[in-house]
Order: C-alpha cells, then sequence, then structure tokens
C-alpha cells in the first residue's frame, strides 16, 4: 500500500526453506480495517513467479523474482 502499486506476492510456506520458490503476485482490490487492527484484504491473482533469493527485511519475507511468461493455447 506504501509504494502505490496496489500489489504484493504471495507464496505458500514451506518448512524448510520459509516459503516455496513459486508464487502469484496479488494486486488489492479493497481493504478494510478494524480498531483491533485487523484488516480485510480484497485481492485477485495477476502474474506468476519464480524466487530468484530470498531474504528478510524488517521481519518481512522479501524476495527477487523472476516473471513466468505463460505459452499460449491454440
Amino acid at each position: 500500500m506504501e509504494t502505490g502499486t496496489k500489489q504484493f506476492g504471495m507464496c505458500i510456506s514451506d518448512p524448510v526453506k520459509g516459503f516455496a520458490d513459486y508464487g502469484c503476485i496479488l494486486e488489492i482490490r479493497n481493504v478494510e480495517f478494524f480498531a483491533d487492527g485487523r484488516s480485510v484484504v480484497d485481492s485477485i491473482g495477476k502474474r506468476r513467479f519464480k524466487v530468484i533469493q530470498h531474504s528478510q527485511r524488517d521481519g518481512y519475507n522479501t524476495a527477487d523474482i523472476e516473471y513466468i511468461e505463460d505459452q499460449k493455447v491454440n
């Protein structure tokens, strides 16, 4: 939300590496904030990606990614 793109990446959890090698870019459509600090984020998947390397910043998982280009089916 801070960058203004309204997008973030998500990968499923991996017990060994922390998260999977592939994920999806999600576009935020709406956010509802609650007084107790919780929020509900309505999002939709946009593009798939492969994780090149991952690390942590300010307690959050971060990653360098490479987008996956799908081949069109005739």
